[in-house]
């Protein structure tokens, strides 16, 4: 994000908004593609996806994706079309050109690399979507909602917590036995 943050280009403050979106929402990068202007309410942040087998589905954006959208539609502009375009080399924004899925891999692979990041692929901002929603507590559920997975089955494959969480977990049960007095 700081590649983002640095750049004052109108490719700046779209491409923040975009990894934002991936990361707070959960985005596969052809759903970022498919996104209009009137799937997002920018008074409430909540954001309507339309995700695989034109199932929809609904994120909220807050704190740094917010933002991030907040200043992309400060360049964008809050007509109707695309939520996200190309953007030519001069930094002019083509409204007659929505974004690609091979753009925003090119964006993503792009800030990567300035970022000093290898092997990065744009899944694995939704994998860390849901492995950090998971770290945080919520329950894997309410994640496969989000994420969009029609079982949870689906969404504990994404689940990369380490063993100590399970352990931790663990200890959340309380087996109400204590140990027997030794002869």
């Amino acid at each position: 994000m700081r590649s983002c943050e640095k750049d004052h280009t109108p490719a700046g403050a779209r491409d923040a908004a975009i990894i934002s979106l991936m990361y707070a929402g959960g985005l596969r990068r052809e759903e970022v593609i498919t996104l209009a202007m009137g799937d997002y309410s920018p008074e409430s942040g909540k954001l309507v996806i339309h995700g695989k087998g034109k199932k929809e589905r609904t994120a909220y954006l807050t704190n740094g994706a917010l933002y991030a959208m907040q200043d992309w539609l400060i360049v964008r502009g809050l007509d109707p079309g695309a939520l996200f375009y190309a953007i030519n080399k001069g930094g002019k924004i083509i409204t007659t050109k929505p974004m690609t899925p091979q753009a925003v891999y090119n964006l993503l692979s792009k800030r990567a690399a300035a970022a000093g990041v290898e092997a990065f692929s744009p899944h694995d901002l939704r994998r860390t979507f849901v492995s950090d929603l998971l770290d945080a507590g919520a329950d894997i559920a309410t994640v496969a909602k989000m994420a969009g997975h029609a079982s949870v089955n689906t969404t504990a494959r994404y689940d990369r917590r380490p063993e100590e969480a399970k352990k931790k977990a663990a200890e959340l049960l309380h087996v109400p036995y204590t140990r027997r007095k030794q002869k």
